[in-house]
């Protein structure tokens, strides 16, 4: 608690917002003609001061947009002047007190944010009433009265009522009441109970504890940080308590003013824990996150902290973000934003460690090895201690700027953390790498042998990236600095995405995790160059946000910045191939009908040499794995393995791969082998099945297939539906066997759809004696298997009522709720696009529209009414977006190549995918 000037002095223009003088003539007037009965005349008086105030600051607001530290101090200074008119109001005109005794006296302290004086709209009013003794009951009447005006003002206050002794045992107690009384400021009452307050505190509460508090305070803010995410780089940050937010920069203000008693962040800087630049960071960022909560709460009318994606749209407009080339308005919002919390998170780690640093000094300087230290050691001039490495002088960075890129080299060569003085001094120094630095031969090879380093490349990378010094030397990763994508797929900016994969990368290179990636991490070993796969990973995602395809401007970057980094020819050039087709692998494996011999052909064709798709395979997995939590899981890690094993056949054998009678034969002799005394199956049931059928479904399933359509036959069952987990793809699988009739596949996805399943693969065939045999691969609504027996129930009821029309689709999937409320935000033009080449036999029809529940079945239902048969399906979601394929035939087993035909089909799909339903449902 400090006595600092109050904030009201430092409003402008301060009686357009509330004139107290004004407002107490009006109720002195208002007493004078009601007596006792001017409570409800009065209230209204109060009712029209704080809306008056609350219009002139929503005006301030929207002529100055970001003016975050004037705004949320009007707010304070509004509820200030509110507290100080009903104070004396009801201590002069409800409760007069004559002479009052020792213990009827009263401080009024604003604690907490209100305490700051940072105010959004919607705050909490946190305050405090403090009594020299215990309460007497003139003190407890004033209080009562004060609280019932605010409340009724539709103020939410915080309160508590305490005497001086009581405050000083429970803020001992509790974390929670000393942080708020570290903020507490006297807005009105007696001063002389505030001073007792204000002493008592810091003599009584903080002296001493100081060490105590900061353990506390990081742990408190830790936790914090697990259950927001763990990331400054969430999609929906958090503006109050989110990583590097609101709250982490309050942290440090707490922890330097409890450790220093500074009275305000400025004083940071006189204790030597933020230099001046650090402080006008500080500043900054503060200014910019309180704006950004002020246009929240106005926004939405409540206390909302979190921004999310409409909301997003709606606060970059209110703050003057325009759209440019290649970047929307809302996407230059977010970055401004990230960039403002990933300097928080500079601050803070400079700022704890300075601390770090300073106890240690003070432990070192007590006990049995008072006055000894342990000897330095120096690494190429740099002085290492304590595990940490620091320059040996101020203009060590000046002298030579390679410097800057040789700390975090051998930092992570090393295994060292990094002083904070030198990051600071790294901090600073960015600035002096100019065009002869970056093409200085050594200063890119010290880059490149830090970008694949053999320790921990990922965090020494983020600390470059952090100082500053990454975006300068590499200006490309510069424009793509705390840049975030506007949609629900991508978790993180694209830095942060970039050095998360280089991270997994090093991981999988280290044997770490075998598991999830068994063939890249056997496969890293064999690639021709790992510093190209460790360029590539870099690059990969290098040109978004410059309008036009990333993958191709990438490949145009790659094709510069190689040479620079030292990569020979060869190398640049498999870089640049890697960057270019970055998505191929993904988008094959995901879309394309895998066991189709042409999808792998035209794959291969692209791919040409098994180092290739080596380096391919492994970017693509730590692609997809850095993209955000459970975006990799074992039903890609399936496809994926699939299709590598597909492709590296093809690649070692060429021509002399199996045929189709072959590889009949081989996946029969197979299926034979794992059915055991079954076998017999193999020919018996499988003759009914053609070759289609063989090549298209793995080995275990055909011999799951088997045996159920022979349980099915022999208790003469016209449906049959069997349902388990295949731990291995990370699905459940639905086999369905029953009569086949036009329209089954859509009637079986409905029932799939309203028991609530998602299906992500299906595969349709149909037996020489009419028999359907279909094989469909469903998650959940958190794309996880399907486990409980109640689960595995409804879905097999929801197949059934579905295929003997007991239930009517339409209407029950259109009143089941839709999921991805937050997709609302976003606007996907439903797309179509038919491909006659992806395959010999079917047309390739793939759907991009909004992700919604039941998507697959209206799409499944518009080719059943366009007469098309449809022989595989493969759904993948990006978000808010998805992307369904469908391998289709017309009824004549031919590919659909009419222009009229295609134009027709074109329309119904557009019109089942359309988000008419959805945007009538949000508008209800």
């Amino acid at each position: 608690m400090t006595d600092w000037s109050q904030p009201s002095l430092r409003v402008p223009r301060q009686r357009a917002i509330l004139d107290r003088r004004a407002l107490m003539e009006t109720i002195a007037a208002l007493v004078g003609d009601h007596g006792d009965k001017a409570r409800v005349p009065i209230l209204k008086a109060l009712q029209a001061a704080l809306e008056k105030g609350r219009t002139e600051l929503e005006k301030r607001l929207s002529q100055n947009p970001s003016a975050g530290h004037e705004i949320t101090l009007g707010y304070a200074f509004l509820t200030d002047q509110l507290v100080r008119v009903i104070h004396d109001h009801v201590t002069e005109n409800v409760y007069p007190a004559g002479n009052r005794t020792t213990a009827e006296r009263l401080a009024v302290l604003a604690v907490g944010g209100y305490g700051r004086a940072e105010m959004a709209p919607h705050s909490d009013v946190d305050i405090a009433f403090i009594t020299p003794m215990k309460r007497s009951p003139w003190c407890e009447q004033v209080i009562e009265a004060m609280l019932y005006l605010l409340w009724d003002l539709g103020l939410k206050v915080g309160h508590s009522s305490r005497s001086v002794a009581d405050t000083m045992r429970m803020a001992k107690e509790d974390l929670t009441i000393r942080t708020a009384l570290l903020e507490g400021r006297r807005i009105w009452g007696d001063s002389e109970v505030y001073e007792e307050v204000r002493q008592r505190f810091w003599n009584e509460v903080v002296r001493g504890s100081e060490r105590n508090f900061l353990t506390q305070k990081l742990e408190e803010r830790n936790q914090r940080h697990k259950r927001m995410g763990d990331s400054r780089y969430v999609v929906e940050p958090n503006v109050k308590d989110g990583k590097g937010a609101l709250r982490d920069l309050q942290t440090l203000y707490w922890i330097g003013k409890y450790m220093h008693r500074v009275g305000s962040a400025a004083d940071l800087v006189d204790v030597c824990l933020l230099t001046s630049s650090e402080y006008r960071s500080f500043r900054r960022a503060e200014g910019f996150l309180l704006a950004v909560r002020t246009h929240m709460h106005v926004l939405t009318g409540r206390a909302e902290d979190r921004l999310t994606f409409d909301l997003q749209r709606q606060v970059a407009s209110r703050m003057n973000f325009a759209d440019r080339p290649g970047k929307s308005a809302v996407e230059r919002f977010m970055q401004y934003y990230f960039m403002q919390v990933k300097r928080v998170g500079s601050l803070t780690g400079v700022f704890l460690a300075h601390l770090d640093e300073e106890y240690a000094r003070k432990r070192a300087r007590s006990g049995f090895f008072a006055g000894w230290t342990a000897k330095p050691r120096y690494i190429k001039g740099y002085v290492v201690e304590g595990g940490r490495i620091k320059a040996p002088r101020d203009r060590w960075f000046a002298d030579d700027p390679v410097r800057l890129i040789e700390l975090f080299q051998l930092a992570e060569a090393e295994g060292l953390e990094i002083h904070p003085e030198t990051m600071r001094q790294a901090d600073r120094d960015a600035k002096l790498i100019d065009k002869s630095v970056r093409k200085d031969a050594r200063a890119n090879a010290l880059f490149l042998d830090l970008l694949g380093g053999r320790k921990d490349p990922e965090t020494a990378l983020r600390w470059m990236n952090e100082a500053g010094v990454f975006g300068r030397f590499v200006p490309d990763f510069g424009r793509v600095n705390a840049q975030m994508q506007f949609d629900m797929y991508h978790h993180y900016t694209v830095d942060e995405h970039t050095i998360r994969a280089i991270g997994l990368l090093s991981q999988i290179e280290r044997g770490l995790l075998p598991d999830d990636h068994p063939r890249a991490t056997t496969q890293i070993h064999k690639v021709a160059s790992r510093r190209a796969l460790y360029v590539a990973v870099l690059l990969h995602d290098i040109a978004k946000g410059r309008g036009g395809d990333h993958s191709v401007l990438g490949a145009d970057v790659a094709r510069r910045l190689c040479p620079r980094f030292g990569l020979d020819e060869k190398e640049t050039q498999l870089v640049q191939w890697l960057v270019l087709q970055h998505l191929l692998m993904s988008s094959t494996a995901q879309k394309r009908d895998l066991t189709d011999p042409k999808t792998i052909e035209d794959f291969v064709a692209e791919v040409r040499t098994l180092d290739r798709l080596r380096n391919l395979a492994i970017l693509t997995a730590v692609d997809i794995r850095a993209v955000g939590p459970g975006t990799w899981n074992s039903w890609k890690g399936q496809l994926l393995g699939e299709l590598y094993d597909a492709a590296q056949e093809l690649l070692r054998l060429g021509h002399k791969r199996k045929g189709r009678a072959a590889r009949v034969a081989a996946k029969k002799s197979a299926v034979a082998q794992m059915l055991g005394d079954k076998s017999h199956l193999v020919g018996e049931v499988g003759e009914l099945l053609g070759d289609a059928y063989w090549i298209a479904e793995p080995d275990d399933i055909i011999a799951k297939n088997l045996i159920q359509y022979e349980l099915a036959r022999r208790i003469e069952e016209n449906l049959s539906i069997h349902c388990e987990i295949d731990e291995e793809r990370g699905a459940t699988l639905v086999s369905v066997i029953a009569a086949d009739h036009p329209g089954l596949f859509y009637r079986i996805a409905g029932g799939i759809h309203l028991a609530g399943a998602n299906i992500i693969d299906a595969r349709i065939h149909t037996a020489m004696n009419g028999y359907a045999v279909d094989n469909f691969l469903v998650q959940d609504l958190h794309d996880k298997p399907l486990r409980e027996d109640s689960q595995i129930a409804r879905l097999k009821q929801g197949i059934a009522d579905a295929l003997l029309a007991k239930v009517e689709l339409v209407p029950k999937l259109a009143a089941r709720p839709l999921a991805h409320s937050r997709a609302k935000a976003f606007a996907v033009a439903p797309g179509v696009n038919f491909d006659n080449t992806a395959s010999n036999h079917f047309t390739v029809i793939e759907v991009t529209a909004r992700d919604r529940p039941a998507l697959l079945n209206r799409l499944a239902h518009a080719l059943y009414k366009a007469n098309l048969i449809v022989q595989s399906a493969h759904i993948t979601a990006y978000g808010e977006s998805a992307a369904d394929t469908f391998y289709v035939t017309d009824l004549t087993g031919s590919k659909v190549t009419a222009p009229t035909r295609l134009a027709e089909i074109e329309a119904a799909l557009l019109a089942a995918a359309s988000d008419k339903r959805q945007r009538e449902h949000e508008e209800a």
